[in-house]
């Protein structure tokens, strides 16, 4: 009964897809004089064929093997309905999530008005963590996952009980693994139907609190619906999120245009500034000359030159200062 479990899963597999049939057993039954010239494989259906109750043996070995398996695979289902159940009846958060959303329809003006008046209510997720997990569970697939378990076990106690009236032979272990493995199957598959029982009645009590058919109602759609809710919070939180850094980003973007703006004007006013005051200088300079006399003792074909842009200085002064008349 492979005590030292030496004997991997898939290799009982294919035993048990290879049990010798009744004519094979009674073809080989006929040669077994010839045993020593058999085929390997022949030879091996010939012991296994002399194995009392082989194939319900070989089953009895792989529901075993398979059976913790089986129930890990099976108890976080009923666990996650059961937490989910508890999680929606009694969440605040959720109560007062779906108090506002009765009169908004907008998920996102929703969103920002939650985060404002109640921002702990977004922490949802944390109140409601078994509802994903739930919502991918069906329980009439369940209980027909537990069904079989319970019919397994039951096989296996069946054949435990017909081993027991067999004769006894030295070195077989059926009885005592098999035992030992009910004793300790059937106080886990129990746990599994307590937690399944209280499971159903709190998904019961759930689905009424929130006006829903029991009796029509499985756990994937129920919570379905929650896990839908939830993600589009989540998506609709993110959204705003980001149109609140695309407006910030767009409002810094809009003062650092108009600080650029208003640096270039200043600076544009400060070179004009600058341009007029050298202007105004030689202008000044050039009346000073003439007040003096000094202008005359310059070359007069330079000043000829020159007076053309005298006359534009003059005019260019005229129009920001009053004219200075000269006697020429």
């Amino acid at each position: 009964m492979d005590e030292q479990e030496d004997l991997p899963k898939d290799m009982l597999e294919q035993l048990l897809k290879f049990v010798p049939e009744k004519a094979d057993i009674d073809l080989l039954e006929e040669h077994k004089h010839e045993l020593d010239r058999m085929a390997k494989a022949d030879r091996f259906l010939f012991e296994m064929s002399r194995i009392n109750h082989y194939q319900q043996r070989l089953q009895s070995l792989y529901f075993k093997k398979k059976f913790a398996e089986r129930v890990a695979e099976v108890k976080p289902k009923v666990e996650a309905i059961r937490a989910a159940s508890k999680e929606v009846f009694h969440s605040k958060s959720l109560k007062q999530l779906l108090e506002p959303h009765r009169n908004i329809t907008l998920l996102h003006y929703l969103i920002t008005i939650v985060e404002k008046k109640y921002p702990k209510v977004l922490n949802l997720h944390e109140e409601l963590k078994h509802v994903p997990e739930a919502a991918k569970v069906n329980m009439t697939e369940l209980e027909k996952e537990i069904g079989n378990l319970r019919s397994g076990l039951r096989a296996v106690e069946t054949e435990l009980e017909y081993q027991k009236s067999q004769p006894s032979h030295p070195g077989d272990k059926f009885i005592t693994v098999v035992s030992q493995f009910i004793t300790l199957a059937s106080f886990g598959f129990s746990d599994v139907e307590d937690l399944l029982a209280e499971a159903k009645e709190l998904f019961a009590k759930a689905v009424k609190h929130f006006v829903e058919d029991v009796g029509k109602t499985q756990p994937d759609e129920f919570f379905g619906i929650f896990d839908q809710f939830l993600q589009a919070v989540t998506e609709a939180k993110q959204e705003n999120e980001n149109m609140r850094k695309r407006k910030e980003e767009e409002e810094r973007r809009a003062r650092m245009e108009a600080q650029l703006k208003e640096q270039r004007e200043r600076e544009r006013k400060a070179r004009k500034a600058k341009e007029n005051s050298e202007e105004g200088g030689e202008f000044d300079d050039l009346v000073s000359a003439l007040r003096s006399g000094e202008v005359f003792d310059k070359d007069l074909s330079k000043l000829k030159r020159n007076r053309k842009r005298i006359t534009n200085q003059l005019a260019d002064g005229s129009r920001e200062r009053p004219i200075t008349k000269l006697n020429f």
